[in-house]
């Protein structure tokens, strides 16, 4: 009998209570309730559970979403267990009326919504990209009310004015960075509309556009002979290594390397 392996957290994202990244081999969930939805993906094996005295169950190719307050049980269907990561999301994030969708069909095929929610996990680990993660979970809630209300997917329009005013305020904000609410009251547009806008204006999503804002400034900081552990909080990274992560993926090296090239692009 392998012990489970469970790491749980709290993500300073609005919106998201809790992540639950999990293996389990024999141990079965008995009956209980959350007060929370709970928005699950299976990674390796399959899980089987009653909701609402229905048997279900969810594989490596579904989203699952379990409504507040409904009770629910979980096994996995073989020996060999199941790997799951969850998000635990405030009740008020969708509406009243999706429980009753979500307990007639809490299982979605849908690739792209399960291809955000991983997306989303990636940004809440090791370091929580803020602008990110709140931009990936505007369009998580989107494409789950669109399920949920069985309405096609919103079609991504063109918007200058609403793009160029984000981007300014990314500009401004480079350092210190903004909430994606904060950017939606500011310049009056709905959260997922400005990331849409966004991405449809400039080929980026805001988030990407503010992380290489900030290598930019690094690089600049770097070849005046700065150091990664003093560069990396002045522009608006956590510390050294997670400046060296974005520098990396971005240039090809790493920050100490890069200031070494001085001739280097």
């Amino acid at each position: 009998m392998e012990p489970p392996e469970i790491r749980a957290w709290s993500p300073p994202v609005g919106g998201i209570r809790e992540v639950l990244h999990a293996r389990f081999t024999d141990h079965a969930y008995p009956a209980h309730t959350h007060d929370a939805w709970t928005l699950l993906i299976v990674d390796t094996g399959a899980v089987r559970y009653m909701l609402d005295k229905h048997e279900h169950g969810t594989w490596t190719s579904q989203v699952t979403l379990l409504p507040p307050h409904v009770p629910h049980d979980g096994r996995a269907t073989s020996p060999d267990g199941f790997r799951k990561r969850v998000l635990y999301l405030d009740s008020d994030l969708l509406a009243p009326a999706a429980i009753g969708a979500a307990v007639d069909a809490p299982g979605l095929p849908d690739a792209l919504l399960r291809r955000r929610i991983d997306q989303l996990h990636r940004a809440l680990t090791p370091f929580t990209e803020h602008l990110e993660a709140q931009s990936r979970l505007a369009l998580i809630r989107e494409r789950l009310k669109d399920r949920l209300t069985r309405r096609a997917a919103p079609v991504a329009r063109r918007d200058p004015g609403v793009a160029a005013r984000l981007r300014e305020l990314l500009d401004e904000r480079t350092v210190e960075g903004v909430a994606l609410d904060e950017a939606a009251t500011t310049l009056q547009a709905h959260p997922a509309h400005l990331v849409r806008a966004f991405t449809k204006a400039y080929g980026i999503p805001p988030h990407r556009y503010l992380t290489g804002r900030r290598v930019d400034l690094a690089r600049r900081l770097l070849l005046a002979g700065r150091s990664p552990a003093e560069v990396a909080p002045e522009v608006g990274f956590y510390d050294q290594a997670h400046l060296g992560r974005h520098f990396k993926r971005m240039l090809g090296v790493g920050p100490a390397n890069y200031a070494g090239r001085r001739g280097g692009r």
